[in-house]
């Protein structure tokens, strides 16, 4: 079964694969901004074209939410229950 069979089974669409070429400049610009937010820089062309659709009013109502950087919870209501640290 292919990840994206398995994905759709379990309810989940496939996250698309895209080529994208940039200038060079256009990149190094992008890298670093991204650096700056501690995103990757695919993370944040996701989040930028994110934020475009949405201000253009085009960003469909049954898009999922952009992952959660970082290590997954262990328990969905832990980081509640414990409080700051």
């Amino acid at each position: 079964m292919s990840p994206a069979e398995s994905a759709a089974r379990g309810g989940r669409q496939a996250r698309k694969q895209v080529l994208l070429r940039l200038d060079p400049q256009v990149y190094d610009a992008l890298a670093r901004w991204a650096g700056d937010e501690l995103r990757s820089a695919n993370a944040q062309i996701e989040f930028l074209l994110r934020r475009a659709l949405l201000e253009a009013g085009r960003l469909p109502g049954g898009a999922s939410p952009i992952p959660r950087r970082g290590r997954p919870r262990t328990r969905p209501d832990q980081d509640e229950a414990q409080g700051p640290a």
